[in-house]
């Protein structure tokens, strides 16, 4: 009966791929991210400061 065999298949393997072969848009992808990623970095600290933040919004009157 082949038609019901138990357990999990073990997957294919995989050939490795080549990890060292990087072109230029990948550098500049890399690039790119990393300055990203201080710039978010760089925002977060201007956050954490603290302060009103743009003061706008539905200003509410005195009356009831």
């Amino acid at each position: 009966m082949t038609g019901r065999e138990g357990g999990k298949k073990k997957p294919l393997k995989q050939p490795k791929k080549d990890s060292k072969e990087t072109d230029e848009e990948d550098a500049a992808f890399k690039q790119k991210q990393k300055e990203q990623q201080k710039a978010l970095e760089a925002a977060k600290q201007k956050a954490a400061k603290g302060g009103p933040l743009g003061g706008g919004g539905i200003k509410k009157s005195g009356k009831k």
